[in-house]
C-alpha cells in the first residue's frame, strides 16, 4: 500500500514540474521585445563600435609615437 502512495505522489510530482516547464515556456514564447529593449540594443552596438574605433586610433597612435618612421 505504501508503496503504491509514493508512487502516486512521484507522478504526481512529475507532472507539476512538467506543467510548470510547459506553463514558463508558453510564456517565454509569447513575451514580446519591447521598442526600448530593440533600442537599447541598437544604442549598446553603436557605443561598441565606437569604443572600438577609438581604440584602434590610440593604439595606431601610440605605435607611431613609439616607432617613428625612418629616414
Amino acid at each position: 500500500m505504501r508503496t503504491v502512495v509514493v508512487s502516486l505522489a512521484m507522478v504526481l510530482v512529475l507532472v507539476l514540474v512538467l506543467a510548470l516547464v510547459v506553463f514558463v515556456a508558453r510564456r517565454d514564447r509569447t513575451r514580446r521585445q519591447s521598442d526600448e529593449d530593440s533600442a537599447a540594443v541598437h544604442q549598446a552596438r553603436a557605443d561598441q563600435h565606437r569604443h572600438d574605433a577609438q581604440r584602434q586610433v590610440a593604439s595606431g597612435l601610440a605605435e607611431r609615437h613609439r616607432n617613428p618612421p625612418s629616414t
